[in-house]
């Protein structure tokens, strides 16, 4: 069994709702403690997705991270 600290590496991780507080939240965290394969991230608010990938843009994130945009 894989321990806590490696739990998330090399994994590709969906998070549903990603732009809101805890998405947000959620995202920083595996980026700091976390390495993971791809991230994807699943939101409905199209201001925000630009916000976050901004954000990650300026980070030099090493992740990939992919906005889904439903309606």
């Amino acid at each position: 069994m894989q321990g806590g600290r490696q739990m998330l590496n090399n994994k590709t991780i969906l998070i549903t709702g990603g732009t809101g507080s805890f998405g947000n939240a959620f995202t920083e965290y595996v980026l700091e403690h976390y390495n993971p394969k791809k991230i994807i991230i699943y939101s409905r608010d199209e201001y925000k997705q630009f916000i976050m990938s901004n954000r990650l843009k300026k980070s030099n994130c090493r992740t990939f991270s992919k906005f889904c945009i439903t309606s």
